[in-house]
């Protein structure tokens, strides 16, 4: 009647339930309701324990209908209480946040091709939407397996995340509980590890309730086998079997497995599910904080810190979580364990207790161990990547210079020194690992020593007891060793993390606004002292006082290294104030001197978060000349740009950020020599159509080199060491016979040389009308061009999306090929080391088994049978077999560490020797953040996770043959069972393991954008400031991250969907294994034995072998990722066979014979047939429209770039046929984007070690720097900060110059060598040149037309195609030339 009322009672329920929810996704189930649900768990669990407890202690029999009713109840009970919770309804919906935030950006994801699956869309989340059945189940996840089956997943297929996993959502709980004031001034130093800690618990308190409560029923589960081992052999034993007892005995070890199986796979889905959301949230606060610090903390923190913090730190702490509840599921496994043996021996217990405690306390030094070598690994890992993204960021420079295998080399000797301390920590991890496989039998072997010598009577039903408690104790003590290393390494990564988020920001108040009504001001410091460095005495930045009012142009000059750029950014507020004040009216806009441009599309660049308007747009494209640029690129503003604008020249990516700040609209605009890397016409146009036209009414501060364009100016500032030394209007200043004299005189000089020019009357007449001079040289080439090739033009713009230089990264499809395993076994020691492994382990399994047969079969059944062995041989016997299994454990892992670190060494010398040996292409179409992800994540699994996968492999797989050997021993019909049991398991694993493969390759893909949009938005942090773009990019972190988040989740619903199936398969075996038992006649089966069967059948389940294969072969990806960058097409050999001679060049004679050039086989030729010839000795200047190939020329001569066809000679030497180390190490250059390298002057300087410290001063003196240098504490081994910072950009390109003096080569090229330093210093660089390279080919690339005036032979190009090859002299007599054209716009420029 009771039961009836039950079922009855749920079924209205149901029904109810069913419509009022069925058709509504998004609400909660009533409170009332949640809380009945849970009382009515509760009381199910304690009427079950009561039962229990009178059918055990009383021997009273109940009904079989009550034990029935009881078990659904409890069953019913928790998953509805489950699903009450993470079933329907939405989470948080009271944070202000905006639902349809994390939309893909279509160059984020793979291309639509216009296909859509049946599980993508925005509202799709499978898992909301799922009933309480396909909760239980996994059955949600069939659809994505099932598409993942018929074809390979992309990312457009993975469903969408639910709303509360959702990044923005999992930040904003995250950000509450860490900065509950929300205060944004910004001082981080308030952080710390507990602060991290609590906020991230605090942020997933439901999953952490709710894995508590699945780790206790699973736990306690997993004890009623051992608990009822003794009463089951007591049954095959007894004369008189009551078969109602012998099911009820089949029923609860049954529903025992079935309970740990669900509960264990719901614990694990909701730990998977919170270590999603701790990576979310540890991303989105390492991100914010990377956009607010300040300048001194971005030189403080390096990019190879901040790749391992946003790849190994925050994967290590997101990992943690399924470490979380060991914290305490390991003593009550003690306890749970010493119980039942009391019940089992009495006091011999409290010697298992002790020798339990003696091996836990242990771990005390151990720990404290590991975590000094894991702080040390990982310090030493940081320097390796830092230098690492270095070297990639600046490989054009290492190449040129015929530098990279020395960075190489300097890579591998950190690369040594890291693996001696990670193998310090993997052979302490083996140790360690041998210490606690072995624990078990080391307690086994105390407790049954113990009760032998004190006479305690040892049962086979007690010992198979005992035995399977430490079966199970082998669980958490294995997992011990692995508890230890991981709180050692979160400790270490939350330390890192922490010390990142205390790192300073940049103060919100540097800067005062004015209100918006006070009319006249614009930008005014009082009395302002600043410095990039607090801690240090001298201010950069000294007594400034000046007033900018609106709609003024301010010109600020100075020689380098005077404080001009320090003078924009403490405007900006990016530089610390030490006294004074800056007030600011309106909004501001920047263009830096070392140009900023986004990966992505040049229109996203120009537009940056702003709404298109086609008008303006297209304004700004004219006024900054980029019109024809666009209609060069296949794809126009579309084309996407590689990592720091790689396949842009100096002059575009300038021109882009003016064209970003143009199109922002602001009132005040700060401009950092933003002409110096156009050449001299483009650079009149920006200024006339620019400055004088659109910005007009805007207030302007801009940073100038170019003395022609300061009289245009209302106000000049001249800066000198830090000071404004001069204010006032260009006339005023002049007559005031100072430092600015000797600027604008120096380049009155240079430009006397073509007064005759001026006075030539008929080249007036090249000038029509009012018109913009930007007739003057590109009109006629553009026509000149489409003449030339119409044709051609368009065949190269049908180009498919195949033509954009950055392609999508390249992913394996389908399953993992053999030859990638055979490649990873066979790489260290030729693979011999894997047989021994298995040898190992096969004994290890066979002396274990052997040891427990030994004393299930030496000992008596029951009390009233006398032992037929003596106490001493029992146990002698025993501790043998222990003793063997234990070395062949440590012999198995000391293999293993030895054979991983050595291929691990082998593999990562591979992968950067065949980078380093790459072509410059290959640079220019990869993201470093693709190569730093395997140097760092793909690496990490090659050192550590890889080796342990094949450990946990081996040990899974022979334990389950073993298990089954044992089973098939005691009943051979359960083979019967197992052949279709084991198909059906392998047919599921091969149905998962397509969709599984394809998700974790997504991962690998998906997680490279998080840590390159990180570095890229570090290095831009100044400009998206100053824009105001922090919540706009922040937001696009977040959705990175969600697309990350995509895969990762259903990946881990997809491993829980296996692994269920897998359990509920073995459990369903293991009661017809028991039935077995319980139905053959008594007498036929030995008890001991039969029980000996049912102990190891406890632990038996298929899913162990399947989860560790499906893990191995997730992990193995990334020794396929590793071989994709293994095997890269390299350039032409360092040294050829037939090597010059020593002193070739001697002369210097270069000689290009129809050279053709394009930067890949499906883009657009760049140089078209150049033919010339530079003479030896002599000065040759190329100069041309930016984008005209000039640079390209360049690259072709240094074998940067291969030719398509031609070739090019020097000293009657075809380069292509000399090795590329010998061509670059004779040749010398000075780069359009001046390079240094952490490390020191000295370093930067002679990075080979070639020269003398009397050699470099020489050089230091004979580039101006020598001064500077001097004042400098360490002189010449004072420190250079990463990419230079603490450099100015002149003084960066003066130590480029002071290389090249070092070096002294017959060939030497300036690519736009003087673009940003003074006209004085200018002078001085064009004076030592001339002196000390009197014999050598000097092949000049110069936007300033006074730095190629004294040479001997001018190059005219334009659109990759010569227009004009002679000497200057004869050139301006050609008074249609272009060059004369060019050189009467210029001087007529500074006249006016």
């Amino acid at each position: 009647m009771d039961f009836a009322f039950r079922t009855i009672t749920w079924l209205v329920i149901s029904t109810y339930l069913h419509i009022q929810f069925s058709h509504l996704s998004k609400r909660r189930f009533p409170i009332l309701l949640r809380i009945w649900w849970a009382f009515y768990f509760l009381m199910s669990c304690s009427c079950l324990v009561l039962y229990l407890g009178l059918y055990w202690r009383l021997h009273l029999s109940l009904p079989l209908l009550l034990w029935v009713s009881n078990v659904v109840s409890i069953t019913a009970g928790l998953f509805i209480c489950y699903a009450g919770l993470f079933g329907k309804g939405q989470e948080d919906e009271g944070l202000h946040l905006l639902e349809s935030l994390l939309k893909i950006s279509s160059n984020q994801g793979n291309n639509d091709n216009g296909q859509e699956s049946s599980v993508v869309g925005d509202s799709v989340t499978p898992y909301t939407n799922a009933n309480i059945l396909s909760i239980l189940t996994f059955a949600w996840m069939g659809p994505l397996l099932s598409l993942g089956h018929n074809k390979t997943l992309d990312l457009e297929d993975v469903p969408q995340l639910d709303y509360c996993d959702r990044a923005n959502v999992v930040f904003t709980r995250f950000r509450n509980e860490l900065e509950p004031d929300n205060d944004d001034s910004g001082n981080g130093s308030q952080a710390n590890t507990f602060k991290l800690v609590k906020a991230l618990m605090l942020s997933t308190w439901k999953e952490i309730l709710w894995t508590t409560l699945f780790s206790i029923v699973c736990t306690f589960s997993t004890y009623v086998g051992p608990y009822l081992i003794k009463d089951f052999v007591e049954y095959l034993n007894s004369r008189h079997q009551i078969k109602n007892k012998g099911y009820k005995l089949v029923f609860i070890f049954f529903f025992s497995k079935l309970i740990r199986c669900i509960s264990e796979r719901h614990l694990f889905f909701q730990l998977r599910k919170m270590s999603i959301r701790v990576r979310a949230a540890l991303f989105a606060i390492i991100y914010k904080k990377g956009l607010r610090l300040s300048s001194q903390s971005k030189q403080a923190h390096t990019s190879g810190e901040n790749v391992n913090m946003m790849s190994v730190d925050v994967e290590r702490i997101g990992l943690f979580s399924w470490y979380l509840h060991y914290i305490w599921r390991v003593p009550v496994q003690v306890i749970l364990a010493l119980l039942i043996l009391y019940k089992s021996f009495g006091f011999a217990a409290l010697v298992a207790l002790v020798a339990t405690l003696i091996l836990l306390l242990a771990n005390m030094p151990l720990g404290k161990l590991q975590e000094k070598f894991q702080g040390e690994l990982m310090g030493s890992k940081d320097r390796r990547m830092k230098v690492t993204s270095e070297a990639l960021s600046n490989m054009r420079i290492l190449k040129l210079q015929g530098w990279e295998m020395k960075f190489l080399a300097k890579i591998i000797e950190l690369r040594n020194f890291e693996m001696r301390w990670l193998k310090r920590l993997l052979y302490s991890s083996a140790m360690i690992a041998f210490v606690y496989l072995s624990a078990p039998m080391f307690v086994s072997m105390v407790t049954f020593g113990y009760c032998v010598f004190m006479g305690i009577p040892l049962e086979s039903g007690n010992i198979l007891s005992a035995l399977a408690i430490f079966e199970i104790l082998q669980g958490p003590v294995h997992n011990l060793p692995d508890l230890i290393s991981m709180v050692v390494q979160t400790k270490v990564s939350l330390g890192r993390i922490t010390s990142f988020l205390c790192l300073d920001d940049l103060h919100p108040h540097i800067v005062q606004k004015l209100p918006r009504d006070s009319v006249k001001v614009a930008v005014e410091i009082v009395k302002g002292n600043f410095t990039w460095d607090i801690l240090s005495p001298d201010l950069t930045l000294k007594d400034l006082n000046f007033r900018v009012n609106r709609g003024m142009r301010v010109a600020v000059c100075g020689s380098v290294g005077s404080g001009k750029s320090s003078l924009l950014s403490c405007i900006l507020g990016e530089m610390p104030k030490v006294s004074g004040a800056i007030m600011l009216n309106g909004t501001k806009a920047y263009v830096a001197q070392s140009p900023w441009i986004q990966s992505g599309k040049i229109v996203e660049n120009i537009l940056f978060g702003k709404e298109m308007d086609k008008e303006r747009y297209k304004m700004v494209l004219e006024a900054c000349s980029l019109e024809k640029d666009l209609e060069l690129f296949a794809f126009g503003d579309q084309t996407i740009i590689g990592e720091r604008g790689i396949n842009l020249s100096g002059g575009q990516k300038q021109r882009i950020q003016i064209a970003r700040a143009l199109y922002h609209d602001a009132d005040i605009y700060l401009l950092d020599d933003p002409f110096s890397a156009v050449d001299a016409h483009t650079g009149t146009h920006l200024f006339k159509e620019c400055l004088l036209r659109i910005l007009n009414s805007k207030t302007v501060i801009y940073v100038t080199h170019q003395v022609e364009f300061l009289p245009s100016s209302d106000l000049i500032l001249v800066m000198k060491d830090g000071r404004i030394t001069q204010v006032g209007k260009y006339e005023e200043i002049l007559k005031s016979e100072t430092d600015f004299m000797e600027l604008v005189g120096i380049h009155k000089k240079a430009l006397e040389v073509l007064n005759f020019v001026e006075r030539e009357p008929s080249l007036d007449n090249l000038i029509i009308g009012g018109e913009d001079c930007n007739m003057l040289c590109s009109d006629k080439s553009i026509q000149d061009d489409e003449e030339r090739e119409p044709k051609d033009g368009k065949i190269e713009k049908i180009v498919q999306s195949e033509g954009q230089l950055v392609q999508e990264e390249k992913r394996e499809k389908g399953g993992v090929h053999l030859s990638v395993y055979w490649k990873y076994f066979t790489t260290a020691y030729k693979g011999v080391f894997v047989p021994l492994m298995l040898l190992a382990q096969i004994l290890f399994q066979l002396l274990s088994i052997a040891s427990n047969y030994w004393m299930v079969l030496s000992t008596p059944i029951s009390e009233d049978v006398g032992p037929h062995i003596r106490g001493s041989t029992l146990i002698f016997v025993y501790v043998a077999l222990i003793l063997g299994s234990s070395i062949c454990v440590l012999i198995r892992s000391m293999l293993i560490v030895t054979a991983g670190c050595k291929t691990a060494t082998l593999f990562f010398n591979k992968m950067h020797l065949s980078i380093f040996r790459a072509p410059m292409s290959f640079f220019d179409s990869t993201p470093s953040g693709r190569i730093l992800n395997r140097a760092s994540i793909d690496q990490s699994a090659l050192d550590t996770s890889i080796p342990h996968q094949i450990e946990e492999l081996l040990m899974s797989v022979i334990e389950f043959l073993g298990t089954i050997a044992i089973i098939s021993q005691v009943a051979w019909q359960m083979l019967i069972v197992f052949i279709p049991m084991t198909v059906i398991c392998i047919w599921y694993q091969q149905y998962y393991i397509s969709a599984a493969r394809e998700l974790t390759r997504l991962c690998g893909v998906c997680q490279a954008p998080i840590v390159q949009y990180f570095a890229e938005s570090v290095l831009g942090s100044t400009t998206i400031r100053c824009f105001d773009q922090e919540e706009r990019f922040m937001d696009t972190n977040l959705q990175l991250v969600d697309v990350y988040s995509r895969p990762k989740f259903y990946f881990s619903s997809a491993m829980e969907w296996l692994c269920f199936r897998m359990d509920i398969l073995a459990s369903i075996t293991y009661a017809v294994f028991l039935i077995c038992l319980i139905t053959v006649p008594n007498g036929v089966l030995n008890p001991s034995v039969a029980g000996f069967a049912v102990t190891y059948g406890l632990s038996f389940s298929m899913h162990g072998v399947v989860w560790v294969l499906s893990s191995l072969e997730n992990k193995i990806i990334s020794v396929e990722r590793v071989l994709q960058y293994a095997y890269i097409p390299s350039e032409s050999s360092l040294v050829e066979e037939n090597r010059p001679s020593h002193e070739w060049p001697t002369k210097g004679k270069v000689d290009i014979v129809d050279l053709q050039v394009r930067y890949g086989p499906h883009l657009p030729l760049v140089l078209r047939g150049i033919n010339c010839t530079f003479p030896g000795g002599m000065k040759i200047g190329i100069v041309g429209r930016t984008g005209s190939g000039k640079s390209t020329l360049v690259q072709a001569l240094f074998r940067m770039i291969e030719p398509t066809s031609g070739h090019i000679r020097i000293d009657d030497i075809n380069i292509s046929k000399v090795g590329l180390h010998d061509l670059r190490s004779r040749l010398s250059i000075i780069p359009q984007d001046p390079t240094m390298f952490e490390g020191t002057l000295r370093s930067n300087l002679d990075p080979l070690g070639e020269y003398s410290d009397e050699q470099i001063w020489e050089a230091l003196d004979r580039c101006q720097l020598s001064d500077e240098v001097r004042k400098k504490e360490g002189k010449l081994d004072y420190a250079v900060t990463e990419n230079g910072e603490n450099w100015s950009m002149g003084q960066r390109q003066l130590v480029c110059l002071g290389r090249i003096l070092l070096k002294r080569s017959k060939v030497l090229v300036l690519d736009e060598a003087t673009a940003s330093v003074d006209t004085t210093t200018d002078y001085l660089i064009q004076q030592t040149l001339n002196q000390q390279f009197s014999g050598s080919t000097v092949i000049t690339i110069a936007h300033k037309i006074t730095s190629i005036l004294d040479i001997d032979m001018i190059l005219l190009l334009d659109n990759g195609s010569i227009l004009e090859y002679d000497s200057p002299a004869r050139l301006l007599e050609n008074k249609s030339s272009l060059f004369a054209r060019l050189v009467k716009e210029y001087t007529q420029r500074f006249s006016s």
